[in-house]
């Protein structure tokens, strides 16, 4: 599949990967150009391969509040807040953001790997006034970086749109005519996911570069994410295993007794009691590259492994996220190629390590 930006996306240099079924770049030339663009300037990440749903009935609220981990009654018009669909055994079917429009109207995106079981399980539990419908002919694009609000305004200014996106807060959105905006993304920075008719896109994308955007691919993505400590659906979350689990507990609110949300007795007991299976952020201080599926030992005994794991290029050194069965104080050794290599716990997110 292609996006509405394939014909840019060659005519800007990039080199082009199969990324769930879809034809996307992996980068236009250097992922470390890309990945340092996004911390020092403003990048633009073609996301459109991701799934739009709208929700809306008057059943709306109540319906979300079932299916998320999150709560959505705490959300006020134009707020957003970041979720996961969980099953009965409190496994992630998907992560995702849900944008509030009104009490009766709300927006999800989710991830494009998950997008027919996402929208199956939709489906499966609809009840009561709820409508689902999944828009097409779309482009989502995310401007990711400090420069990121300033480069956004005047894009906006020069297709004749009249959009204050510096007054959006975090986690907030705005709607005109067919644009939609959110203050959000998943590198770390500051930034903009924009939603808008597919037949602008070359327009958009070209105003963006122009005005000094750089056109960024799914390697930085992966490496800017990764240093801001966020999951990826399929490495770092999966079916198996909960948000708990996978460092995201946050997402999980248990608060509301009356909310019988899917998996809240399962994810109940892991907030209260604990779960002998946690994530830690990991980071090797020698040469060499930690990778997913790597082993982590403590003592000489397996403990766990990566489930993601890259080189920094803003810490220059490699990191990993990592789901294990022990507490470790300290330090623990990571397998690569069946060598110990010395890691070092540490907090997230990386970036912010001096």
């Amino acid at each position: 599949m292609q996006t509405p930006l394939y014909q840019s996306h060659l005519d800007a240099g990039a080199k082009l990967v199969d990324f769930h079924g879809w034809q996307l770049p992996i980068h236009f030339g250097s992922q470390i150009d890309e990945h340092h663009s996004v911390r020092t300037s403003a990048g633009v990440f073609d996301v459109s391969h991701m799934t739009v749903v709208d929700i809306s009935g008057t059943d709306a609220i109540p319906w979300l509040q079932h299916l998320l981990t999150n709560d959505v009654a705490k959300l006020q018009p134009w707020q957003a807040l970041y979720s996961c669909l969980c099953n009965e055994q409190g496994g992630v079917i998907d992560d995702l953001i849900v944008y509030k429009i009104s009490d009766s109207r709300f927006r999800l995106v989710v991830n494009a790997g998950t997008r027919e079981k996402d929208i199956a399980w939709l489906n499966q539990h609809r009840s009561g006034d709820i409508d689902i419908i999944t828009p097409d002919n779309l482009c989502m694009l995310a401007v990711q970086g400090p420069d990121a609000a300033t480069k956004t305004s005047i894009m906006l200014e020069s297709i004749g749109l009249d959009i204050d996106i510096h007054s959006l807060k975090g986690f907030t959105a705005v709607e005109q005519s067919d644009w939609f905006i959110g203050r959000t993304g998943y590198t770390g920075e500051d930034g903009f996911e924009l939603i808008f008719p597919a037949m602008l896109s070359p327009v958009v994308f070209k105003t963006l570069i122009d005005s000094g955007v750089k056109p960024c691919g799914l390697g930085a993505r992966d490496t800017l994410r990764l240093e801001a400590g966020m999951c990826l659906y399929g490495q770092d979350l999966d079916e198996e295993h909960t948000p708990i689990q996978s460092g995201i507990g946050w997402v999980v609110d248990v608060r509301n007794p009356d909310r019988q949300f899917i998996g809240r007795d399962i994810l109940y007991e892991q907030k209260s009691t604990g779960t002998s299976l946690q994530q830690v952020a990991l980071i090797l201080n020698q040469r060499g590259i930690m990778r997913a599926g790597q082993h982590v030992q403590l003592s000489g005994k397996t403990i766990g492994a990566i489930t993601s794991g890259s080189f920094s290029p803003t810490l220059q050194k490699s990191i990993a996220l990592a789901r294990v069965n022990k507490p470790i104080i300290g330090g623990c050794d990571v397998l690569i190629r069946d060598k110990p290599c010395a890691a070092e716990v540490v907090a997230l997110p990386y970036e912010k390590i001096n």
